[in-house]
């Protein structure tokens, strides 16, 4: 299992260098660099839009140093990653989009159409009942673990662990 190398986030505006405080509202931004995401976090007094080469960004707020998190998933910016990696064929880039569509699945913000195989790929056919759009996802046929350590992976990419 390939892993996605992201660096932690270490509370620094990306931007600055300043330290970012507890309950500060901040822009994150998921940088597509060399075939790796890499997040970078901004000061909102920092922000100037996203920066050149940002695959996705979404704003938020650093959470308190006590303050335990619940894990809140943001539907839109999984559809927006859902958008963003139509089309990849790198297997790292097709088993990340796969879990952001069973992640949409399980929230209901997409439905099941049908699934077709080509050849040795199974496809699935999504539907948002929302926009009515479509979309097709490869199932790159994860093992239980692989898939567990595709999520952890998503999540942590997108700050959410």
């Amino acid at each position: 299992m390939t892993e996605y190398q992201i660096q932690a986030n270490t509370r620094r505006c990306a931007a600055t260098g300043r330290e970012l405080r507890p309950g500060e509202t901040v822009y994150t931004v998921l940088l597509d660099q060399a075939g790796k995401f890499i997040r970078q976090d901004y000061a909102l007094d920092a922000w100037k839009g996203p920066p050149e080469g940002a695959f996705s960004f979404w704003k938020g707020k650093v959470p308190q140093e006590t303050e335990t998190r619940r894990l809140r998933i943001d539907d839109d910016l999984l559809l927006d990653c859902l958008h963003r990696l139509e089309g990849q064929t790198e297997p790292d880039r097709v088993q990340f989009r796969y879990i952001v569509a069973l992640l949409l699945l399980r929230r209901k913000r997409l439905k099941f159409e049908d699934a077709r195989v080509e050849g040795d790929m199974e496809i699935l056919r999504l539907r948002c009942p929302r926009t009515r759009r479509q979309y097709e996802v490869v199932n790159p046929r994860l093992s239980d673990e692989e898939m567990a350590a595709v999520q952890e992976e998503v999540f942590r990419v997108l700050g959410w662990q």
